[in-house]
């Protein structure tokens, strides 16, 4: 721990630009909303409101500017995060050629015929887990996904904001259990268990969170009217279909939108007179769609990487420890908590669960040491907190994705996230149930 107290001194000031991003982006868009302005969280885009906390970041550096800057880039570069920013052009062009073709159409009157309106919420859940943790990660998923509970939601009538809270639940879900996810690879590796240990440590948790929110689901649907729409022409569904057998199989998310454009185009020119050389605008309008969380995903990648060389992250684990070790005569119990609130309080920082994990994985795992938790514990406890707190960050690159897909602010998706809640009370009173069996 010598290194991270040596760290300490400006660590803890390198978490300022953050606060301030959130201040700004927060803080402007609950007070237009309270000026009843519409589209309120619209008046300061993201990406003008965090260039204060970036230039606040490179003022607090010590380092030269060059130096500074270098750190910024690799940040903004880094693979993570340009791998988000393809997925994002892809989906938003697979989303605007589907939509040209009439799939999207389609698919919705397909969903909305073969689902009864009472149980649609829950079965959007249901099936945005079961694609999520065969697929293995939550952006993959809502990038197929979220064209058509868009659809849904125009055609039912369903509050945008809670149908896309449904999907990042379901989505959320997959991503945290899912054993060819990110997180769990990360998780497992940085923890030292297998992946099943951790498989079904992680299941005790999720399960019962997963229950309660299928329930309250289903509980909160607005039961509309029952809807009548067109049957449309199935052939049109079958590029969502297509991408959803692919993505249970498996299959790289860049090959599955790659082929979801091609399917579209093909099945638009067969089915619905769709001119072929519309399609190099259709796919372009739909990459502009994408345009502010392209900006913005890459900044925080830049704000995240000088946050880091500037020790932030390292201020935390110290801060942690030392108080893990005045709370030892429950070491267990407070140690547990000190891993969950390590890697929440990094991916507030760090915006992506995965990477989040990787930076903070030893440190964890010295937690579990020192408090005896077993690695399987402390892996799941990494992997559901960093799902947490991915699912419920505004500037999360899936709220940015759903905000985007579904033409709301990111903020109006949180409050209906109930999985992400949900879990965390379930894993939080895990931990303590833990605590009374040892008595």
């Amino acid at each position: 721990m010598t290194d991270l107290h040596a760290h300490s001194a400006r660590g803890k000031y390198a978490l300022l630009p953050l606060g301030l991003f959130l201040l700004l982006f927060l803080g402007a868009g609950f007070y237009y909303q309270v000026q009843g302005v519409e589209f309120a969280f619209y008046q300061l885009p993201a990406p003008v409101a965090i260039l204060p906390a970036v230039l606040l970041a490179v003022w607090l550096s010590k380092d030269s500017l060059n130096r500074t800057i270098a750190q910024f880039t690799e940040g903004a570069g880094h693979q993570d995060i340009m791998t988000m920013c393809m997925i994002f052009l892809l989906a938003g062009g697979f989303s605007a050629v589907a939509k040209a073709t009439g799939g999207v159409d389609a698919t919705v009157a397909l969903g909305v015929n073969l689902i009864p309106a009472k149980f649609l919420l829950p079965g959007l859940f249901l099936l945005g887990a079961f694609v999520s943790t065969a697929m293995g990660t939550s952006m993959g998923t809502l990038a197929a996904m979220a064209p058509i509970g868009m659809g849904m939601s125009q055609v039912t009538g369903i509050d945008p904001a809670l149908m896309a809270g449904v999907l990042m639940s379901g989505a959320i879900f997959g991503d945290n259990l899912s054993i060819i996810s990110d997180t769990t690879i990360a998780a497992t590796r940085t923890q030292g268990c297998q992946m099943r240990d951790k498989f079904v440590e992680n299941l005790k948790m999720a399960l019962p969170a997963a229950l309660v929110t299928l329930i309250l689901f289903a509980w909160v649907s607005p039961h509309p009217e029952p809807v009548t729409v067109d049957d449309g022409n199935p052939w049109l569904a079958i590029p969502y279909l297509l991408i959803l057998v692919l993505a249970v199989s498996g299959v790289n998310v860049f090959v599955v939108l790659v082929l979801g454009i091609i399917c579209s185009a093909l099945m638009g020119v067969w089915q619905a007179d769709y001119a072929l050389n519309q399609l190099g605008k259709d796919i372009y309008a739909g990459f502009t769609s994408m345009q502010e969380i392209f900006m913005l995903s890459i900044l925080i990648g830049g704000l995240s990487g000088l946050m880091r060389s500037q020790g932030g992250l390292d201020y935390l684990v110290a801060k942690l420890h030392a108080l893990s070790q005045k709370l030892s005569r429950h070491a267990h119990a407070s140690h547990s908590f000190a891993i969950a609130a390590l890697i929440a309080i990094s991916n507030l920082c760090i915006a992506n669960n995965s990477v989040s994990i990787i930076v903070v994985g030893e440190a964890a795992r010295k937690l579990a040491e020192h408090g005896e938790i077993a690695p399987r514990r402390s892996a799941s406890l990494l992997d559901i907190f960093a799902c947490i707190v991915q699912g419920l960050i505004p500037y999360g690159a899936q709220a940015l994705l759903l905000g985007a897909s579904f033409a709301i602010s990111p903020v109006e998706i949180i409050p209906y996230v109930f999985y992400c809640y949900l879990l965390a009370i379930v894993a939080c009173g895990y931990i303590v149930w833990n605590l009374a069996a040892k008595r």
